[in-house]
């Protein structure tokens, strides 16, 4: 009887120690808090970085893609090395969500501590000081002026306007829009990349045939990019046309 009550408890414990097995490898950035390793999606706990196409304003009022920024500098900080990832629970789009490390530093602290990303203290306050510290020097985001990455997906439009920046009349609507709109957030990023039928993600720049036929539709997929390298890192080719 003492046997079978023990199997028992291990049984049901067990899904708790699979949650929160550890999980290692080199890392492929997918946005500024997402990344993947191996078949594992992870999600970088604690903390929320702006997507791809949100929009920040600089120190002049510009427009510029900051979730492109985010992501590209956390490929920078992190490329080649080797990730360990404690897991702590799975979302509801089945990310596994976790704390990670690249060669012992706390990726996540490094993320808010640098400006591209900011304190989920919704979920946990560990990063409350870090997101303070680079607040006061104006790191990353915060030296431009932004919203809340949480407030950009619900495209909320009472939200408070972040960073050091006066921002300008009109800049909540900038900064509500998305990088994959029908204008190219900055003159610097006007490669476009739509879907095409086989569902492969196709870009053209300002030289190719079908250029001025591509239309940006945000529900169509469709995205600006800054260079030919985002758009290949993105998983687009040239067209062929």
């Amino acid at each position: 009887m003492l046997r079978r009550l023990l199997l028992a408890i291990f049984l049901l414990l067990l899904p708790s120690f699979a949650d929160a097995a550890d999980i290692t490898g080199v890392a492929k950035v997918r946005d500024g808090d997402s990344v993947v390793i191996g078949n594992t999606r992870i999600r970088l706990g604690g903390i929320d970085a702006p997507s791809a196409d949100q929009l920040c304003l600089n120190t002049k009022g510009e427009r510029w893609t900051c979730g492109v920024a985010a992501r590209d500098a956390l490929v920078k900080q992190t490329e080649g090395k080797t990730w360990l990832c404690h897991t702590r629970s799975v979302d509801r789009r089945g990310r596994t969500v976790a704390r990670c490390e690249v060669d012992g530093q706390d990726i996540q602290k490094w993320l808010v501590q640098s400006g591209w990303a900011l304190a989920y203290v919704r979920i946990s306050k560990d990063y409350e000081a870090d997101e303070a510290a680079a607040r006061e020097a104006k790191a990353g985001m915060w030296h431009g002026a932004f919203i809340a990455p949480w407030d950009w997906r619900v495209r909320n439009k009472k939200t408070t306007i972040l960073g050091a920046t006066k921002p300008p009349d009109g800049a909540h609507a900038v900064l509500l829009a998305s990088a994959s709109g029908d204008v190219a957030p900055s003159p610097d990023c006007t490669i476009k990349g739509n879907v095409n039928s086989a569902g492969e993600c196709i870009y053209h720049t300002p030289n190719s045939r079908w250029y001025t036929q591509i239309k940006m539709r945000i529900s169509k997929g469709t995205r600006w990019f800054c260079s030919v390298e985002d758009a290949e890192a993105a998983g687009c080719r040239e067209t062929r046309r």
